[in-house]
């Protein structure tokens, strides 16, 4: 029974993931407002229904590939090892990803989703609306090892700190490849960018931005 449970659960893993890169590929070769469910469905040789199982919404379907992602960080914080802080976990699968960045084919991608995006107001929402659900889905994670409410002002704001940090190497990234830069060095630079930042989350913000005299 066991064995018949994870064969369904891959199957319908695959068949979403599926479903996504065939919207991607129409995304990318017409734009995210040109293209229909409808169309992507035909594409991929699936329902409208089975889209919408597993895609509520269009702009969900675009954001398929963050969600994947989303939920791998989630997913390291809730597996990591007994002993380890949740902080170095969600660090270690963060600064993991960087490495996935650095093929051409990975950074034109970026391009291609943030040009897309720019144009499309409903995209720049909902990517707020994906990042606010997962920031609170990790809150639950910590709330359940701290016996502490999701809710609670330190459980939520440890949980945005850290998916603070990623959303800004996000935007951080982007901007970089839209700016031109490729390669080792925009890697170095990111993994550079992550360990300061974490870095100070470990040390805590107490003596930070200080205002000085004159300032």
């Amino acid at each position: 029974m066991a064995v018949e449970q994870g064969l369904r659960e891959r199957k319908k893993l695959q068949t979403r993931r599926h479903i996504f890169e065939v919207a991607r590929r129409l995304f990318d070769e017409r734009g995210f407002e040109s293209v229909t469910v409808a169309e992507v469905a035909r594409a991929a040789d699936v329902s409208e229904v089975t889209v919408f199982n597993y895609f509520p919404t269009k702009e969900d379907l675009f954001y398929g590939g963050m969600q994947f992602f989303e939920e791998q960080l989630i997913e390291a914080v809730r597996s990591r090892p007994r002993g380890e802080p949740a902080l170095k976990a969600f660090r270690r699968s963060l600064v993991g990803s960087v490495d996935g960045l650095a093929s051409a084919q990975r950074q034109e991608a970026v391009v291609k989703a943030a040009r897309l995006m720019s144009a499309s107001p409903s995209l720049m929402m909902r990517e707020r609306e994906i990042v606010d659900r997962y920031t609170r889905r990790l809150a639950e994670v910590l709330a359940g090892e701290t016996n502490s409410d999701p809710l609670d002002v330190e459980t939520m704001g440890m949980a945005a700190a850290m998916m603070g940090v990623h959303r800004a190497l996000v935007g951080y990234a982007r901007a970089q490849v839209l700016a031109g830069r490729r390669g080792p060095e925009l890697m170095a630079d990111m993994k550079g960018q992550l360990r300061r930042a974490f870095g100070r989350l470990e040390r805590g913000l107490d003596g930070y931005a200080v205002r000085r005299a004159g300032s």
